[in-house]
Formats: structure tokens, C-alpha cells, sequence
């Protein structure tokens, strides 16, 4: 029988877990407002996608290999998936 890998968070406690409304307010946020900053809504879509199947997931919200909150990260044109291995997507160029 093969154990089930630890899927905790390798620096956080539950007592920082983020809830979805709390991303939700982040992206509220003026910044992700401004093209210059974030990718187009089918880009970050796409990114999502690929998050959500990938296995470095943690609870539908982040990213075991960064910490990142992926809604978040997906939304920055300059970020790319830390997956080294198998990247996902890039920073965004268009």
C-alpha cells in the first residue's frame, strides 16, 4: 500500500488558511484592474485551468512548489508556473 503524500502547507498552519473570500477581496484590489499588470481574462482562465490540473495543487488554491495563491499569481503577466519540470504557462508577452 502506498502512503498518501502530505498535502499540508510546508510553512503555514491552519491557522492561516485563506478563505476564497478573502482571495476574492484581494482581487478586488485597483491594481488587478490595470492591463498593464494583469493578462486578459481568457489567459487567466487558461492558467487556471492548468493549475487546477496539476498535481502541486493544495486545496484548489495553492501552489505547493511556490505558496502562491494561484487566483492571484494567474492574474500577473510577469509570473509563470514554478513547475520547472513541466511549465505550465509563462509570463505573458502580448
Amino acid at each position: 500500500m502506498v502512503a498518501e503524500p502530505n498535502r499540508n502547507c510546508r510553512g503555514c498552519g491552519p491557522q492561516y488558511e485563506v478563505t476564497e473570500a478573502q482571495i476574492d477581496r484581494i482581487l478586488q484590489a485597483p491594481m488587478f484592474q490595470d492591463e498593464t499588470i494583469v493578462v486578459p481574462d481568457a489567459v487567466y482562465q487558461e492558467r487556471l485551468t492548468a493549475c487546477h490540473s496539476c498535481e502541486h495543487l493544495q486545496n484548489m488554491q495553492t501552489c505547493l512548489l511556490c505558496g502562491c495563491f494561484v487566483r492571484v499569481s494567474a492574474y500577473y503577466r510577469t509570473k509563470s508556473c514554478p513547475n520547472v519540470k513541466n511549465r505550465s504557462w509563462g509570463p505573458y508577452t502580448n
